[in-house]
């Protein structure tokens, strides 16, 4: 397929970025590294709210909790949070569960198991899980179609691989133009007060653990 078209997929939707390149590294939340969407203005409200939002099996609310129990460190339950957030349709939680598999993390590693997931999670859009397909896959044609999708859907180290495939002969310059302009386009639709207000705050937080 022409990467043209593959930029132009209607069904790609932009999610958030990934803090921080774990390319390579045996470290946890390689693939969980996700913004939330709306800033933690009340962390009390919110934590009430989603326990009620569990309550209701909410999938979103699910996958947050396995968030937050991976975190803390309670393997365990992130495993049955995730899984069950996953049934329920939601794509992040492959993440979550892609990330174990890497990692060990309450489960056994497990190569198979971690691409499928990560499969799972870039076909419902993830571009952080999109961007690690590309750098496994073997095949650079293939590669550049997963770090296309993924600089379309605003992954900046997605770019900087397409940068580096160009030079290499493996992207055409029109191709590589066209995949530039529909990150940008990607970010420049994501900019907003409250979006940076969530970035600033997970950046302390993670500084701050």
């Amino acid at each position: 397929m022409y990467l043209g078209d593959v930029l132009q997929q209607p069904n790609l939707q932009w999610l958030p970025l990934c803090q921080s390149d774990t390319r390579g590294k045996d470290e946890a939340g390689k693939y969980m590294s996700i913004l939330p969407r709306t800033a933690p203005s009340n962390i009390e409200g919110g934590i009430e709210q989603r326990k009620k939002r569990i309550q209701v099996n909410d999938p979103v609310a699910i996958r947050e909790e396995g968030f937050e129990q991976y975190n803390k460190g309670d393997y365990n339950s992130a495993f049955e949070l995730f899984s069950k957030a996953v049934k329920l349709g939601d794509a992040d939680a492959h993440a979550g569960l892609a990330d174990m598999y890497h990692n060990g993390k309450g489960v056994e590693k497990d190569k198979e198991k971690e691409l499928y997931h990560l499969e799972e999670a870039a076909i419902g859009g993830n571009p952080t899980c999109r961007y690690h397909l590309g750098y496994y896959e073997r095949n650079k044609e293939r590669a550049v179609k997963h770090w296309a999708i993924a600089a379309a859907q605003g992954d900046d180290r997605s770019t900087k691989m397409l940068m580096d495939a160009f030079k290499d002969g493996d992207i055409s310059k029109m191709d590589l133009a066209a995949a530039l302009r529909a990150h940008q386009a990607a970010v420049d639709a994501t900019k907003s007060p409250q979006r940076e207000e969530a970035e600033e705050y997970y950046r302390r937080r993670s500084s701050q653990s």
